[in-house]
């Protein structure tokens, strides 16, 4: 699992980290997601080490998604 030097406590605080670059921010992400930070008896939910409240798999899904869509915006840049 990547490192994590910073606060995070929901997926969008990741994905909207303005310094954090887009592969870090997707692994953190995907670690998030990973089955490992399933809470027991809630698949919906997931609790990722040092995160307080379980956060729903859907938020992080749309925090992945909205990294893709800025890599698209990003690559039709001249």
């Amino acid at each position: 699992m990547p490192r994590q030097d910073f606060d995070f406590r929901h997926p969008f605080d990741i994905a909207r980290h303005p310094t954090l670059e887009p592969e870090v921010k997707r692994a953190i992400l995907a670690s998030w997601a990973s089955d490992r930070a399933a809470v027991k008896n809630k698949p919906g939910f997931r609790r990722p080490p040092g995160i307080k409240k379980p956060v729903p798999i859907d938020d992080i899904i749309a925090a992945l998604k909205t990294l893709d869509a800025n890599v698209l915006i990003r690559s039709d840049r001249p």
